[in-house]
This record gives C-alpha cells, sequence and structure tokens, in this order.
C-alpha cells in the first residue's frame, strides 16, 4: 500500500522533462527535514489525518491528510478522472521510503512512463526504465546522508541553491560519491533574484542547466 498525499494532472516545470503533461502521485512522508521544503504538509503520516481515497482527491488546499491505496487503485484514479498525461511523476514527501517497483511496473505496462523525485537519502526500488530524479539533501536536519547508490542511479541531478555554499556541497558530494552526472540542474530557491543569478553563473561556468521551476512563475500546481 502506498500513503496518497494527493494526485493531479498538470505540466512537470523542472529539469528535463520541464513543460511534459505529468500526473503527480504525492506521497506521504518524509524525515529528511530540509528547510526550504514547499511541501512540508508531507512529512509526518499521522494515523489522525487518514481519510479515504476520494476525500485526498477532493481536496482544494494543502494538508496532511492522507490516504492508503494500492498500486491499482492509483491508476483506477488516473482512468476514473480521465487524465490524458502518460508520464507519471512519484514525488513526497520522500517517495523511496516505499518500494516503488509494483506501482511502477504496473504503469508501464498500461502505457505510461515514470519519473521519481527523491532526495537520495534513501535506498532507491524501481525498474530500471523508471527515470530517476535525485535533488540531494545535504545536511539536512533529519541527519540523513546521502547515499551513492542513489547518486549513481540518478538519471539527472536537481540541486536547489541559494548561495555559494550550496554549490561546494554539491561538488564535495560529487566527489565523496565517485559520480560525475551528465545532467546538473541548478534551481534558484524560491527563485530569487541573488539566487537565480548565481545558478545561471555557475550554469555557464560547468556546463550545468538551469532549472526555473516553470510551474510557479506561470501559477500552477
Amino acid at each position: 500500500m502506498y500513503q496518497i498525499n494527493e494526485i493531479f494532472e498538470t505540466i512537470q516545470g523542472e529539469a528535463s522533462y520541464t513543460g511534459t503533461p505529468a500526473i503527480f502521485v504525492r506521497l506521504q512522508g518524509c524525515p529528511v527535514g530540509c528547510a526550504w521544503c514547499d511541501t512540508k504538509q508531507t512529512w509526518e503520516a499521522k494515523d489522525t489525518f487518514i481519510v479515504s481515497l476520494e476525500q485526498t482527491l477532493e481536496k482544494k488546499a494543502d494538508s496532511e491528510h492522507w490516504a492508503n491505496a494500492s498500486a491499482e487503485e492509483v491508476l483506477a484514479v488516473f482512468n476514473a478522472r480521465g487524465y490524458n498525461a502518460k508520464h507519471v511523476v512519484i514525488t513526497g514527501g520522500e517517495p523511496c521510503l516505499f518500494d516503488l517497483v509494483p506501482l511502477c511496473e504496473l504503469l508501464h505496462n498500461n502505457g505510461y512512463t515514470t519519473q521519481i523525485e527523491t532526495s537520495g537519502t534513501f535506498e532507491i526500488k524501481a525498474p530500471a526504465q523508471t527515470w530517476v530524479t535525485v535533488s540531494p539533501k545535504i545536511n539536512m536536519r533529519g541527519g540523513y546522508e546521502v547515499l551513492a547508490s542513489a547518486m549513481q542511479r540518478a538519471d539527472e541531478i536537481k540541486h536547489p541553491v541559494a548561495m555559494q555554499k550550496h554549490i561546494d556541497e554539491l561538488e564535495a558530494l560529487f566527489e565523496a560519491t565517485g559520480v560525475t552526472p551528465e545532467l546538473v540542474y541548478l534551481q534558484p530557491i524560491s527563485q530569487k533574484a541573488k539566487a537565480t543569478k548565481l545558478a545561471i553563473d555557475t550554469c555557464i561556468k560547468k556546463n550545468w542547466r538551469l532549472s526555473v521551476q516553470v510551474h510557479k512563475y506561470i501559477g500552477i500546481n
């Protein structure tokens, strides 16, 4: 069973799949404690906030309410709601708290592509054809280390930045885990001007890429 905070259809606004119609499956639960997290309602999976799957689908605002659902029930939601997108983004929270193989394989068998957005602090259990976005959460409050196995599995790295320290930490992580990723995206935290300039300058210097959270600029989820 998966702990579902919300399911919705939108446009992916970040990194390689920017502009792609996508169904987001947001899972509940994350102990990492990222200071700039914009989905803190997903951190704790308290039993007092369990509701029906239908109730999670009808939410009008962010909340801690979540529902248990099987992979088959998740797919049934897509069909019942008439979603057109064929790309599914599994996010959180921290989706790698769960074994994502059953869900991803079911989706692949029904014509969907899948993508996981993870902090890299938990083992990634997903099929080989699932696109893995690691947004490495370094030295966060929860005390979890970014796993070398997660960095090696990543198809792309997406790193939020606000100051030079964040660039330095990312490069140190590459060295410590022995990876040289082909796709590195820098994402300015909160779209602030100083952070954006730092990201642009660094991307040009290192031949990395810029991710600007397009969905926030155009005002969609």
